[in-house]
């Protein structure tokens, strides 16, 4: 059964490996890549004053993979430190372990909803969040309106893919799923389709659209897409999972 994989390259082997393991046939599709501000002042200011801070939020394991490089000695941040952190999802909680920082707080959900309460009382208290430039809005509007001050800073980019070819091909004899990590790789996935002759939305053997999580799928619908599934564990390994008990797979 074919699953087509719409995340960076870079990020896909693991979820390639899982899918695989679990009887699936990966197919490479990179709809966006990653890249890092390269010159990002504010975010080399705002690591030189972490002491302002009450919490650095990461959402993301490309916010960790941003940051790091521009910081060569351990950062005063997580648990028992004076910066305390929250990891949004295990995944990024993992990477902030490989560089010896144990988050205080991982929500169980990954939506602003449940962010903020793991936060506690953020009045007057400042809120570093380093994120993507498409970022939504959702969590420091949340921060703002619990009287916090959110100090958002771009540390990476979303941007469109070279479409890979292997990846095409497959694509026009018929996939079974096509999985989504995020808003813009459904934004990207329906852009490459267009590009090269394809309908999105009326595509060879009629693919269920896999998401990981609800806010990617309520951008799923939004641009048309029907037949689509929801991760209940907002994690790559929650999107196997999801395939595996459905047994939506045709």
């Amino acid at each position: 059964m074919k699953v087509l994989i719409t995340r960076p390259r870079a990020q896909a082997d693991d979820f390639a490996d899982k899918l695989r393991a679990a009887g699936f046939e990966p197919i490479f599709f990179p709809v966006i890549e990653i890249r890092p501000v390269e010159d990002n002042t504010a975010l080399v200011r705002a690591i030189g004053h972490l002491e302002k801070y009450a919490w650095v939020v990461f959402t993301s394991v490309n916010a960790v993979n941003a940051i790091f490089p521009l910081t060569p000695t351990p950062l005063p941040l997580g648990e028992g430190q004076g910066v305390r952190v929250s990891a949004i999802g295990p995944k990024t909680a993992e990477a902030l372990r490989q560089r010896g920082i144990e988050p205080d707080f991982v929500p169980e959900e990954y939506v602003a909803e449940a962010i903020l309460p793991g936060l506690g009382d953020v009045r007057g208290k400042w809120i570093l969040l380093p994120r993507a430039e498409i970022a939504r809005a959702d969590l420091p509007e949340a921060i703002a309106k619990a009287g916090g001050i959110p100090h958002e800073i771009v540390v990476y980019r979303t941007l469109p893919a070279n479409v890979d070819m292997e990846g095409l091909n497959a694509l026009k004899s018929g996939v079974d799923v096509i999985t989504f990590t995020s808003a813009s790789t459904i934004e990207n996935f329906v852009a490459l389709c267009k590009q090269h002759g394809l309908d999105p939305l009326n595509l060879p053997n009629h693919p269920f659209i896999a998401c990981i999580g609800p806010i990617t799928a309520q951008a799923a619908r939004e641009a048309g897409f029907e037949n689509v599934v929801v991760a209940k564990e907002y994690t790559t390994d929650g999107l196997v999972s999801l395939l595996v008990a459905s047994q939506i797979v045709k």
